[in-house]
């Protein structure tokens, strides 16, 4: 982790919602920084705007006040909470859509993913469709899928909430581990405490809408590993309950 060197910045930001009878404001005043190597989590009460944010980062939503600053040449990619495959497309089909989508679909880049596609155990699936993979499976394909852009941050919205508790579990520990290996910057939007304490550097609390930040905890675990292990870190318990405090208030 450089934290030394600031690759993203969110200054004051706020949304507001509008309908033709009122305005629902969302975000209220959100300040952070996001340092190259970090993986952030975001958490707070269901409905509070946690999305809003990535959206905004993410440059799909336009309207806001207040600054994203990013830093020059940083590229971001965005998982969304479904895996968002196409059925009619193979797998290695669904891999290089987004670089298709971009017009990048050089022979560089198809190689790049035939590589990810085999570094994680999917190039023996790479003719098959994705109604042929297990849920996990299908994660790892729409991490590679992002991947295959090769972003310098990555933005990731409830990534496993469709899925089971024990595939949820095994899942996060493998999508963190490539993202560790790929060296990524990561920003996780989730409801689940353990899991972004388990996954996280840092961890942003929210309050209940119109959102502003409660707390931000640096997450220290001793012999921090892989998610599934670092729910047993001596600390991890009282991380959850000054957390799960904060956004129950």
């Amino acid at each position: 982790m450089n934290l030394t060197n600031k690759i993203l910045s969110v200054e004051n930001l706020s949304k507001s919602y509008y309908s033709l009878k009122n305005e629902t404001k969302a975000l209220n005043n959100i300040s952070f920084d996001l340092y190259e190597g970090e993986f952030l989590g975001i958490i707070g009460p269901s409905g509070c705007g946690k999305s809003s944010i990535l959206n905004i980062i993410s440059g799909l939503d336009k309207e806001y006040n207040g600054k994203v600053k990013i830093k020059d040449g940083i590229k971001i990619g965005y998982m969304l909470q479904e895996d968002a495959l196409f059925p009619w497309l193979t797998i290695y089909e669904n891999a290089i859509l987004g670089l298709k989508i971009s017009h990048k679909l050089k022979d560089e880049n198809k190689d790049y993913v035939l590589n990810l596609l085999k570094k994680y155990d999917l190039y023996d699936f790479r003719n098959n469709y994705p109604n042929e993979l297990s849920g996990g499976m299908k994660q790892r394909l729409a991490l590679i899928r992002t991947l295959a852009t090769k972003p310098d941050i990555l933005l990731l919205d409830e990534p496993y909430s469709a899925l089971d508790y024990q595939t949820r579990l095994n899942v996060g520990n493998d999508v963190f581990n490539i993202i560790k290996e790929e060296k990524k910057t990561v920003i996780i939007v989730t409801h689940d405490i353990a899991e972004a304490i388990s996954m996280c550097s840092k961890i942003i609390v929210l309050s209940k809408r119109p959102s502003s930040i409660k707390n931000i905890h640096e997450i220290n675990l001793t012999n921090k590993k892989s998610p599934i292990e670092n729910r047993k870190a001596i600390e991890f318990s009282s991380y959850y309950d000054i957390i799960w405090k904060e956004i129950d208030k």
